[in-house]
């Protein structure tokens, strides 16, 4: 129950963090060179964003080239910025609160900036949040299945303790209906000595009827015998 709440307070979490786009202006050294562009923060770990924005860049720009942190896309086509092919440099880093994504777009005879060309730059920070958006919902959506993956397996416990519940009321049961028959069988034994002990008394007064039958009987057949010796 404990990662159920847990799991579904990041759940929460990361939606509200969703609202919570930021894009602003900043220079960043580049090999060397300082260059100005835009950033954007996100509340998502640096290898998560990482990994998106390069398959983000690869579907909507171009091969993606790395090398020492750096993200390039030569000749990049994003027909939502620019009509001319652009020169993508960029970088992932990381915060406080999660990452920050940064890029500069060179459009051949100028870089992408909010006087120079308002149009192009407002065109990239919506690129940019578009980016935002997927990562979130992306997050969210993971957090949803962590969130089911816990609640199935609660469920699980559940019927298993359910389970052993009803197994050890069987039990309880089973021994009381035990202990009543033990309880009636000794009833039941009790009743049967008194019986027999009843049966023994009644036997020891036949015992004294019969024997004294005997010895009236050897009386008569002595008697008899007697008149025998009797007769001459």
């Amino acid at each position: 129950m404990r990662r159920i709440i847990l799991v579904v307070f990041l759940l929460i979490s990361g939606i509200c963090q969703a609202q919570m786009v930021q894009v602003v202006e900043k220079e960043q050294e580049v090999n060397g060179v300082i260059r100005r562009g835009q950033q954007l923060s996100v509340h998502i770990d640096t290898k998560t964003t990482e990994k998106a924005w390069k398959d983000y860049l690869s579907k909507k720009a171009g091969r993606v080239k790395s090398s020492k942190g750096v993200l390039t896309v030569e000749g990049a086509v994003i027909d939502t910025i620019s009509s001319t092919p652009l020169r993508v440099i960029s970088l992932v880093g990381s915060n406080a609160q999660g990452s920050n994504i940064w890029w500069t777009l060179d459009m051949g005879v100028a870089y992408v900036d909010k006087d120079a060309t308002p149009k192009e730059h407002a065109a990239a920070e919506s690129f940019l949040r578009g980016f935002a958006r997927k990562l979130y919902r992306e997050d969210v959506l993971r957090q949803i299945n962590e969130a089911e993956e816990v609640l199935r397996a609660t469920k699980s416990e559940q019927d298993r303790v359910v389970k052993e519940a009803n197994s050890i009321q069987s039990q309880i049961d089973k021994n009381r209906q035990r202990k009543q028959d033990l309880e009636a069988e000794l009833v039941r034994n009790a009743e049967e000595l008194k019986q027999l002990e009843l049966n023994v008394e009644h036997n020891v007064k036949q015992q004294e009827v019969s024997r004294q039958q005997v010895q009236d009987m050897e009386k008569s057949v002595e008697a008899v015998r007697d008149k025998l010796k009797a007769i001459k």
